[in-house]
This record gives structure tokens, sequence and C-alpha cells, in this order.
């Protein structure tokens, strides 16, 4: 067994990755799995944007993963920043307040709620992020906008949940106004892409693609196996052209 692995009869019950211990959970998406036998999910995301995420920070997150990066914006943004992580569907949030729990992340807040462009009570098969549903049910999630949270600061809006962009933007606007966070946005796709990034533009952002593999070769488990083969997402990162911001590395649309 791997050193960096816990007992066989806490694995039953928790896992150790890079940034936390996580409570299992159904193994039905891509970040579980990652979770599961590599003990981190996306990790180049946050090589990324660990350049960006500094100290006293606050960070606005759209799609929980299980807190798989919210473990590591907590430690980035130290006891001073604030990481808020909304989260719609019932168990997966309640899998992630408990992953947030046992690592005992204070500075992290979670909200059960759907972030688009007004407040209402809506199916999740009615909205349209790429949202997927377990067991057959299509539970009414509660949704409010960005603007609604009235943060103090905001640095940095992740947005996990491919094809919300617009909506959330449209929610956003006073926020965005007033604090110009860097946006970090994984696309729904060929077919949205261009409406998306445009919509980005618009606000007065400079967009530079950014398509990570899922599979990653110096993952905190030591495994080789890529069960991942070929698997990017399709992400772009943006930041205010006031802020005179650089990414030599990335491609710029």
């Amino acid at each position: 067994m791997n050193n960096k692995t816990i007992s066989t009869e806490q694995t039953s019950r928790l896992w150790n990755t890079r940034y936390g211990l996580t409570t299992v959970v159904p193994l039905d998406c891509p970040a579980a799995r990652s979770l599961q036998l590599y003990g981190e999910w996306a990790e180049q995301e946050i090589d990324l944007l660990s350049g960006s995420v500094e100290d006293g920070h606050t960070v606005l997150e759209f799609g929980g993963d299980y807190g798989a990066h919210a473990l590591w914006l907590a430690q980035a943004v130290g006891t001073r920043g604030q990481v808020h992580v909304a989260e719609p569907r019932r168990l997966a949030f309640q899998q992630m307040c408990a992953n947030v729990a046992i690592n005992g992340l204070t500075n992290v807040y979670t909200h059960a709620r759907w972030l688009g462009r007004c407040r209402d009570q809506a199916p999740l098969s009615s909205l349209p992020g790429k949202v997927a549903q377990r067991n057959g049910d299509d539970e009414t999630v509660s949704v409010i906008t960005v603007d609604e949270l009235e943060l103090d600061a905001l640095h940095l809006i992740k947005i996990n949940v491919p094809g919300a962009l617009i909506d959330l933007l449209a929610g956003a606007a006073e926020t965005i106004r007033k604090h110009r966070p860097m946006l970090y946005i994984r696309l729904a796709g060929i077919q949205q892409a261009e409406t998306e990034v445009q919509a980005i533009k618009d606000l007065g952002y400079r967009c530079w693609s950014h398509v990570p593999y899922l599979y990653n070769t110096d993952n905190y488990a030591e495994q080789a196996s890529n069960i991942f083969p070929g698997c990017v997402s399709q992400n772009v990162i943006a930041s205010p052209v006031e802020s005179r911001f650089e990414l030599e590395t990335q491609h710029e649309l």
C-alpha cells in the first residue's frame, strides 16, 4: 500500500487527498473517480490559479465537486480570506459540507443554491448547466444571484458547471462592476463557446484558453494508470483589461 494512503478500515469511510480528507462518495462522476484513485481532481486548474489566489482573497466557486478545490482554496486564502461555494444538488451539497467540516475549514462558506440571473425555485432539469441527476431524481432547487450574496470583496469567480456562465453573469452585474474579479470557467462546448467568451469580453475582460488534462502524471497517489486518456477540460481564464494581467503561456482568445 502506498505510504500516502490510510488504513483499510479508514478507506471504507474516508479518502486521503492532496489537500485533506474527503468522505467516500458515489463514483458517478469524473471528480469522484479522480479523488478516489489519484487523491486529487483537475490539479492542472489549481496549478494555473495558484499564481492568482493569495492570502486574504475572497473566492466564489459555483459547483462544489465535493469540495475538491475548496480544500485547496481554503489553504490558499488563509484565515483572513473567504471561500464561498455554491452547490445546488442536495446530496452533493451535504457531502461537500461534510468534507469542509472534517477538515475544520472555518473560512469556507457553503450555499445550497443555484447561481442564476434572478431569484427563483426551479427543477434542476430546467436550468442551463449540465448537472448530473442521481437515481433519476429531478430536485427543485433555490436559485439566487451572485449579487444577492452581497460579498464585501471578491477576487475570483470559479465556475465548474458547464453551461451556467451566461445566466450567472447576468445575475452578477453589480458584483463584477464593483469588485472586478478574475474569472475561471469551464466552457459548455463548441456550440456555446463563442457566445460565452464574447459575454466575458463584453464586461471588459481579456480571455485566455486553458485546456488542462484530467490526468496528472505527478498525482498525489503516484498512480501511473490513466483512466482519463486524452481527456481535457475546455476552460477560460479571464482578467479585467485594466488589471494589465498577462498570461504568456496560454493562447489569448
